[in-house]
C-alpha cells in the first residue's frame, strides 16, 4: 500500500512540475490567445453568477475567467499552480481596477480551503490536464456550499475521436492527460452527486498557427503536429474540426460547459 501511495504521489509531483513548466512558458502570451470573449460570456450565462456569489476559480491562469466573474460576483478567489500565471492575473486585476479578488498558489487536487467556503466553484479548460478529474471534482464539491454551483468548461471531443484527440493534444501540449466526451463529463458530474442544471456546447475556433506560436511541444514533434493538422483538413478524424480560413489552417475545439447544483437544491441559497 505504501509503495502504491508513494508512486501515486511521485506521479502527481512530476505531472505538476510539467504543468508549471508549460504554463510558465505560456504566461506572457496566454491571455492574448485565450480570452475568447464569446465563449467567456457563454460560461457566465451557464454559471448564472450573481452579486451575492463568492467564487473560486481553479486553474485560473492569467485571471481571464476570474476577472470576468469578479465583475458580477461579490468576491472571486483565483487559484493556480504556476506563480508566473498569478503574476499575470494580478496585473489583469489591476488593469480593470477590481478590488474584490484574492489570488492563491495551490494544487487543485488538495484545495487549501475549508468545506463549504464558496457559493460557486468554476474552472475552464483544465480538466484535460488532471490525472484524476473525479478527485478534483470531489474537491470542488467539498468547498462549494450546499445549494451552490459547480461549473466546468472544457474541450469535449466526440467519444469515438477521444483516442486520436489525446494523441494529438499530448504532442502539442505535453501536460495534456485525457479529454472527456460530452457524455463522459456529464457522467462525472452524476457520479459525484451533482445535479446538472444548465449546459452549453459550442465550437471554439482558433487560428492554428497562432495557437502553435504559444505552445511548447517537444521540438522533434513540431513537424509531426503540423502534418497531422494538414492531413486532417476536412476529415475531422482528430476531433478539432481542422479547416482552411482565409488560406490558413484553423481549428474548432468542441467545448462543453456544465453547471450543477451541489446537493439536491437547484437554486443557490
Amino acid at each position: 500500500m505504501f509503495n502504491v501511495d508513494a508512486n501515486r504521489m511521485a506521479d502527481a509531483a512530476a505531472h505538476n512540475a510539467l504543468i508549471v513548466d508549460q504554463f510558465t512558458r505560456q504566461a506572457a502570451t496566454f491571455e492574448k490567445r485565450h480570452a475568447h470573449a464569446d465563449a467567456l460570456e457563454r460560461m457566465l450565462r451557464v454559471a448564472g453568477v450573481t452579486a451575492d456569489d463568492t467564487v473560486l476559480d481553479l486553474g485560473c491562469g492569467p485571471g481571464i475567467v476570474s476577472c470576468a466573474f469578479a465583475e458580477a460576483a461579490r468576491h472571486v478567489t483565483g487559484l493556480d499552480l504556476a506563480p508566473a500565471m498569478l503574476e499575470r492575473a494580478r496585473a489583469r486585476q489591476a488593469e480593470r481596477s477590481l478590488t474584490n479578488m484574492t489570488w492563491t498558489c495551490g494544487d487543485v487536487a488538495k484545495l487549501p480551503f475549508a468545506d463549504s467556503s464558496f457559493s460557486m466553484v468554476v474552472t475552464r479548460y483544465t480538466f484535460h490536464h488532471f490525472l484524476s478529474p473525479a478527485d478534483v471534482l470531489a474537491e470542488m464539491k467539498r468547498v462549494c456550499r450546499p445549494g451552490g454551483r459547480v461549473v466546468v468548461a472544457d474541450v469535449t471531443p466526440e467519444a469515438e475521436k477521444l483516442a486520436a484527440y489525446d494523441r494529438f493534444e499530448t504532442l502539442r501540449d505535453p501536460s495534456h492527460v485525457h479529454a472527456l466526451s460530452p457524455d463522459g463529463l456529464k457522467t462525472l458530474f452524476e457520479q459525484a452527486g451533482l445535479q446538472i442544471v444548465a449546459m452549453d456546447s459550442f465550437g471554439l475556433e482558433m487560428n492554428f498557427e497562432d495557437l502553435m506560436s504559444g505552445s511548447f511541444p517537444n521540438p522533434e514533434d513540431i513537424d509531426r503536429i503540423w502534418q497531422m493538422v494538414r492531413g486532417d483538413a476536412g476529415k475531422d478524424s482528430i476531433g478539432i474540426g481542422v479547416h482552411l480560413k482565409d488560406g490558413k489552417y484553423a481549428v474548432s475545439f468542441p467545448t462543453t460547459v456544465i453547471a450543477a447544483a451541489n446537493a439536491a437544491s437547484e437554486g443557490k441559497q
